[in-house]
């Protein structure tokens, strides 16, 4: 999101809609109005500070209105928010911190003293108000703060997502404004001002940007969970009338496991999303059977790409893949030798679409490394992950490239169902999935690719809650 889209979008609501809420938890209520003052007074403090449009900030601390305020604030200023897992190591969160150079720091008591033992922090602002720091409303400007507006580029940092470190020391990934205004204009016809967005991911995961950002910009509501909890949910989600909300699918489980959730209303529901971890069929057809509203199962890579969308309310003869490629995605499957696969055979999946990282944050290695390099000169992500096309367009998930095992002279993967891979028809194997990547828009929504996502990109993922 640039400064003219997201924040205008807050201060348009402000306007038209004050009374309107926009971001709570619990008893703790944020209209646009208030938030619109919010946004200003943190930003005229960030910027009173001494920063400017390509400083950084990091937040670390659990999901809270004050979270959501600094990281929207820094948005406002062009300052790149870096949230950080708290539930990391010391050393991992120090290597972090050393990495992203924050000129300041947003946490809360469970995590002040741990960064000013850790690091020499700049400053330190303590959202809940504890010692350790600056308490947050101590630092705030006065209500009747003005911050200088700064122009913000579409490749100035928007963010910086720290990677897992599950395959080695975890990775900033720097989005952009174009990335970040690209994925959230690309689901926001699925969101109006009526919208109740139930956020059940932590703040720092960029999972929950998915849906937090495109209900504030539509003007509906944000209602934040501190700490997940099944009974929580389904209470919050009854008593709101919670329409949207992300889950990973262990969440799912939890819920489907839930003695109390076939009691609650959820008949609210328009649609839930699910991302960042493998969707079982069985766990999809459980969900679509007892939960009301659709299902929409996004892959793709935090780095960025191209994505696939599964409306599984619409294709529950495809809950075995992943869906299509979303219109403007271009994905493919490469082997080892970089050369692209045709429909029905295994290789690594690459991507791209104008939706894609600016790079590794002081890591111009691993950045060459990510990326492989098509005949026409772009740049595709690499995903690691393992993958082929079926002659509908559908791409399914086999496994991740190094859990390849080398015997026979071939490569196999590890057999956990006890089923082997069928091979594709002669006519299929014909074909290239090269076709097959434009054709969510046309197949599933009645609309062409090209009109739906990079034209106005409204058209396409609206249609899925159709």
């Amino acid at each position: 999101m640039t400064l003219s889209s997201l924040s205008e979008a807050i201060t348009r609501h402000a306007l038209t809609a004050a009374d309107r809420p926009a971001l709570s938890q619990g008893d703790v209520v944020v209209s646009y109005g208030a938030l619109d003052v919010l946004l200003n007074r943190a930003t005229a403090a960030l910027q009173r500070e001494g920063l400017s449009v390509g400083d950084r900030i990091a937040l670390l601390g659990e999901p809270t209105v004050e979270y959501a305020v600094a990281f929207l604030a820094a948005v406002r200023a062009g300052v790149t928010p870096v949230p950080l897992a708290p539930g990391v190591t010391d050393d991992t969160l120090r290597s972090m911190l050393v990495d992203a150079q924050p000129r300041l720091v947003f946490c809360d008591a469970s995590q002040s003293a741990r960064c000013n033992a850790l690091v020499d922090v700049p400053a330190i602002v303590t959202l809940d108000g504890s010692t350790g720091g600056k308490p947050w409303l101590d630092w705030l400007a006065p209500e009747d703060a003005k911050p200088t507006v700064q122009p913000v580029g579409p490749d100035t940092a928007f963010n910086i997502i720290y990677s897992s470190g599950t395959t080695g020391t975890p990775k900033g990934i720097i989005h952009s404004h174009r990335m970040r205004e690209g994925q959230t204009a690309g689901l926001s016809g699925l969101f109006s001002p009526l919208s109740i967005t139930l956020l059940a991911t932590p703040l720092y995961s960029n999972t929950t940007l998915v849906t937090m950002l495109p209900t504030l910009f539509a003007g509906g509501s944000v209602l934040i969970m501190r700490k997940f909890d099944t009974k929580v949910f389904l209470q919050v989600s009854q008593q709101h009338g919670v329409t949207h909300t992300m889950l990973v699918p262990v969440q799912y489980q939890r819920l489907m496991a839930e003695a109390t959730f076939d009691d609650a209303d959820l008949s609210a529901f328009q649609m839930k999303f699910c991302t960042s971890a493998p969707f079982s069929v069985e766990l999809k057809s459980e969900v679509l059977r007892r939960w009301p509203g659709g299902l929409l199962e996004i892959f793709g890579m935090t780095e960025g790409g191209g994505v696939c969308f599964l409306p599984a309310h619409l294709f529950p003869n495809k809950l075995h893949t992943v869906g299509m490629p979303a219109p403007g995605a271009d994905m493919r499957i490469i082997d080892d030798e970089g050369v692209e696969q045709p429909i029905g055979e295994i290789g690594e999946i690459v991507s791209y679409s104008a939706q894609m990282m600016l790079r590794y944050n002081n890591r111009p290695d691993a950045t060459q490394a990510g990326f492989w390099t098509a005949s026409d000169g772009r740049a595709f992500i690499r995903t690691g992950d393992l993958g082929r096309f079926d002659a509908d367009g559908f791409l399914q998930i086999v496994g991740r490239k190094k859990d390849m095992i080398i015997s026979g002279g071939g490569q196999h993967l590890p057999d956990r169902s006890g089923n082997r891979d069928r091979r594709p028809s002669r006519s299929h194997r014909k074909r290239r999935h090269r076709g097959a990547r434009s054709q969510m828009g046309r197949d599933a929504c009645g609309l062409r690719g090209s009109s739906v996502w990079i034209a106005d990109r409204r058209g396409g993922p609206a249609c899925l809650g159709q």
